[in-house]
């Protein structure tokens, strides 16, 4: 693909096919994703691919504890709450588009779990991307916005080679399911997972594309002339 045709084709992918992703691929996107800007260089992230059988524990794990109601423990979080204003207008829109295309009612309340469910079981895709940042440099805003970059990068990569994939957070809230079964050390903070897999087009949810702000009510021109 050209590089417009990633930018502007790419969606996030919340039905997968079952069919397996090589690691020979998933190497060369992570390969393409590590060219990401990196403060001073410092490349603070790593990766965890988890497939089979330990990726079918931690959907096992985390739906457990969340039905059971064990608190989530998030490694990485930062902020001060619910979002609001404008914030909270996109994330309702979204969330209207996907319930939306899904034929998922208001009131349906059995529907709407099972739709949050599928973020505890990274979508049931095939693939797992855990992204970890080393401990040592926990509390540096740089080593945030390189994971974010790297991960950005990723996911266009992914989907120049026909790979879809999401970036959440509920597919690591449950971390001690997620480090024991993925077996990350202890020197590394859990960041996010991103599930990666081959789109299942039929899925409808995989059709939304989310809207972006437009471009004059965001950028501020300083300097130049009309």
């Amino acid at each position: 693909m050209q590089f417009d045709e990633v930018i502007l084709g790419r969606r996030s992918i919340r039905g997968y096919k079952p069919d397996p992703v090589s690691k020979e691929l998933i190497e060369e996107i992570v390969g393409l994703a590590m060219r990401a800007p990196s403060s001073m260089n410092t490349q603070p992230y790593n990766f965890y691919v988890i497939s089979g059988e330990p990726l079918d524990r931690i959907r096992a794990g985390n739906s457990e504890n969340m039905l059971a109601g064990v608190p989530e423990s998030r490694e990485f979080r930062t902020g001060s709450g619910a979002f609001e204003g404008d914030h909270r207008t996109r994330q309702v829109d979204v969330a209207k588009q996907l319930f939306g295309a899904m034929g998922i009612e208001r009131e349906d309340k059995a529907a709407r779990q099972d739709w949050v469910m599928r973020g505890f079981r990274q979508f049931d895709a095939p693939v797992c991307v855990i992204v970890t940042y080393d401990k040592v440099l926990d509390g540096a805003d740089d080593t945030v916005f390189d994971c974010g970059a790297v991960a950005t990068a990723l996911v266009n990569a992914a989907w120049s080679r026909g790979l879809g994939t999401v970036i959440n957070s509920q597919g690591i809230m449950q971390s001690p399911v997620v480090r024991e079964h993925a077996n990350i050390p202890d020197d590394q903070v859990i960041m996010k997972s991103i599930a990666l897999g081959w789109p299942e087009m039929t899925f409808p949810a995989n059709e939304v594309m989310t809207h972006r702000k437009p471009v004059k009510d965001t950028v501020n021109f300083v300097g130049f002339e009309d």
